[in-house]
C-alpha cells in the first residue's frame, strides 16, 4: 500500500523528489468560487523557502508556484487544483557518498529496508523540501476557514527556550528565527552559527495557536480533532513529537488544576478560565484557541562523521556534504501553520456534512 493522500474532505497528495525536475501537491475537495491565484501562494511559500539566511540551507530556490488546474477566471472549480513548484538548484553529486552508506538518524536506512530501492538524492521524499509542497496546498485551505487566525512561532533551539513574559508576537517576522522574544532570538544567532560552523545541527520545538475555530469541529473517538492534528503534525519530517494544550505537563497536575473552569459568558456560551486542553475536549474543538506543540530533531545530514554501514553491511563512516540547515525547526514553522489549516479546513467541511451550517 502507498499512503501519499491526507484529509477525508479536504485531501491533499504531495509529489516529486528533492533532487527531481519539480514538486507540487493536488488539492481535491476544495469547494468552488473561491478567489485563488498564485499571489495567494507564494507569500507562504516565501517563508519557508531556502537560503534567506545564514542560519538556513544555501540552497538556492526561488520556490515559485504555479497552478495547473482547478481554477478558472481566478476562482476555484471544485475539481483538483494542481500546484507545481520546479527544482532549480539540485547538487546531486554532493549526495554520491550517501549511495554506498546510511545517514544515522534519517529514513536512509529505512527506506531501503522497505523498497529494496531509494533515490539517495538528498533523500528523495523523506527530504524536507517535500514540505514546500503541504505550504502550497495549506494556502488553499486557509481560505477554506478564512476565519480562523493561525500562527506559529519557535520557542526554542538546541534546549534554549524563550521567556514567555518576553512575549511579543510582532517579534516573530523581524528576525530569522521567527522566534518571539528579541533576548532569545540574539541568543540563537550564536547558538545556531556554532552549530553551523562546527558542522552540527539543533533540534527546535514550534508552537503554533489557531484562534476563531468554533465549538462543535472535530468527532469523537475515531476522528478526534486532535488525533488528527497530532497525525498532521507527526508526519512532517523531523517531527518526532507532539503535545495539545498542556501535553506531558498534565500528567503531572491535579484534576482540579487541570480543569478548564467555565463561568457564563455574556454572549450566553461558556467563559472558560483556563485552555489547559488546548482547546479541545473528547476529541471536539471547545471554542477556545487550539494550542499545539513541535519538536523537530536535529538534521540528520551534518559534517561531523558518524558511525555506519555500508549497504552491503561493511562498517564506514558518513560525512554528508551539501547544503543543509543547521537547525531544521526553523524553516517548519509555516509548515506546522500549513498542517494545521489543511486539518481545520478538512473539519469544517466534515462538521457542515454531518451537521450542517456554514
Amino acid at each position: 500500500m502507498s499512503f501519499n493522500i491526507f484529509g477525508r474532505v479536504f485531501r491533499f497528495s504531495t509529489w516529486g523528489e528533492s533532487h527531481g525536475p519539480a514538486i507540487g501537491a493536488v488539492v481535491d475537495g476544495c469547494p468552488p468560487g473561491l478567489a485563488l491565484s498564485e499571489a495567494d501562494i507564494q507569500p507562504w511559500l516565501d517563508l519557508r523557502k531556502p537560503g534567506t539566511s545564514k542560519f538556513t540551507t544555501q540552497r538556492r530556490e526561488a520556490d515559485e508556484v504555479r497552478i495547473l488546474s482547478g481554477v478558472f477566471q481566478g476562482r476555484t472549480t471544485g475539481t483538483p487544483i494542481s500546484l507545481m513548484i520546479e527544482n532549480t538548484d539540485q547538487r546531486s553529486k554532493d549526495y554520491s557518498d550517501v549511495a554506498n552508506a546510511y545517514r544515522p538518524g534519517h529514513a536512509d536506512y529505512a527506506y531501503d529496508a522497505k523498497y529494496g530501492f531509494r533515490d539517495y538524492r538528498g533523500g528523495g521524499r523523506s527530504s524536507a523540501r517535500e514540505t514546500a509542497s503541504r505550504v502550497a496546498a495549506g494556502a488553499v485551505a486557509r481560505l477554506v476557514v478564512p476565519d480562523v487566525d493561525i500562527f506559529a512561532w519557535v520557542s526554542e533551539i538546541g534546549g534554549d527556550a524563550i521567556d514567555p513574559r518576553n512575549f511579543d508576537a510582532e517579534q516573530i517576522g523581524r528576525n530569522p528565527f521567527f522566534c518571539p522574544d528579541a533576548r532569545a532570538a540574539a541568543r540563537w544567532e550564536a547558538l545556531v552559527d556554532g552549530a553551523r560552523k562546527d558542522g552540527s545541527s539543533l533540534g527546535a520545538v514550534v508552537e503554533c495557536v489557531a484562534s476563531g475555530v468554533p465549538a462543535g469541529w472535530g468527532a469523537p473517538l475515531y476522528a478526534k480533532l486532535d488525533s488528527e492534528l497530532a497525525a498532521a503534525m507527526m508526519s512532517i519530517n523531523a517531527v518526532k513529537g507532539v503535545e495539545i494544550g498542556d501535553g506531558f505537563a498534565a500528567a503531572r497536575l491535579r484534576g482540579e488544576d487541570n480543569a478548564d473552569p467555565m463561568r457564563p459568558g455574556a454572549d450566553g456560551l461558556p467563559h472558560f478560565l483556563a485552555n489547559h486542553a488546548g482547546g479541545i475536549a473528547g476529541g471536539i474543538a471547545t471554542g477556545q484557541p487550539i494550542r499545539l506543540r513541535v519538536a523537530f530533531k536535529p538534521t540528520s545530514s551534518i559534517l561531523v562523521p558518524v558511525d555506519t554501514v555500508t549497504r552491503e553491511g561493511d562498517a564506514s563512516q558518513i560525512v554528508t556534504k551539501g547544503r543543509h540547515d543547521p537547525c531544521v525547526g526553523i524553516r517548519g514553522v509555516p509548515v506546522v501553520e500549513a498542517m494545521m489549516a489543511l486539518v481545520l479546513a478538512d473539519q469544517k467541511l466534515l462538521h457542515r456534512a454531518q451537521c450542517g451550517g456554514d
